[in-house]
């Protein structure tokens, strides 16, 4: 039986039709046609689907739509700062931090969750906190020095 709920998305609200097991990946890609989160294993075990709720990074694939209602939910769809890419975004461009960016999403806001948390993260300290994030591409090395990168910018918010 399918239900109507509400979810804050990127800074608006959506009413939504779901059913109790649709998760929340399902949602954001295929009722609201937010493709930056991507589906990768379905089973929490890569990061793609990463999503930040309350401003800590989730797994949009193992979680159910309906455990996000009254929660802030943020994609990558939502983190650009007036048009302009995040420090975070482009940061991972200009280091090379990205090739063929299907990771990208999930890296970006599992960082952003981590440097909400703490402002000046060591590299080592980045490194166990985005291992559950997987990259077939890079070998990682470009992806902590985008985000150490950043961390190096002294004042901002994230």
């Amino acid at each position: 039986m399918k239900q109507a709920i509400e979810l804050n998305i990127n800074g608006d609200t959506h009413e939504i039709l779901v059913s109790p097991n649709n998760t929340l990946l399902e949602v954001l890609r295929d009722k609201l046609g937010l493709m930056g989160t991507k589906r990768g294993c379905d089973l929490g075990a890569c990061g793609a689907c990463t999503v930040l709720i309350n401003g800590d990074a989730y797994l949009s694939c193992i979680m159910l739509a309906v455990d996000a209602i009254g929660k802030e939910i943020l994609t990558i769809e939502g983190l650009d700062e007036g048009g302009d890419l995040h420090p975070l975004q482009r940061s991972f461009v200009e280091n090379g931090g990205l090739q063929c960016g299907f990771c990208t999403p999930g890296m970006i806001l599992t960082a952003k969750a981590i440097l909400g948390e703490e402002k000046h993260p060591t590299e080592e300290v980045i490194k166990r906190k985005m291992a559950g994030n997987l990259c077939r591409c890079t070998g990682y090395k470009k992806i902590f020095e985008a985000v150490m990168s950043v961390t190096e910018q002294s004042g901002k918010e994230f």
